[in-house]
């Protein structure tokens, strides 16, 4: 694989990481492109990642909702 591919796919990393996500996967693929005449390949990379989010109830566990099926 080529050094440029893998150096893009660091730097993709970095900045999904600066925007407080957390990668939990990571997947890059070279091929030869069949629709570009030129020898030069390509690649994708395919990114899994999480990022936490506050909740506006600040319990957080639900206690003051008014669901009829939850235990309480």
């Amino acid at each position: 694989m080529d050094e440029d591919m893998l150096e893009d796919q660091r730097r993709l990393v970095e900045l999904i990481e600066e925007e407080g996500w957390d990668v939990t996967d990571l997947e890059i693929s070279a091929y030869d492109s069949p629709w570009a005449d030129e020898d030069d390949p390509e690649a994708t990379v395919t990114i899994t990642a999480r990022k936490p989010y506050e909740s506006e109830n600040d319990e957080g566990d639900g206690a003051n909702d008014d669901n009829p099926f939850r235990l309480k």
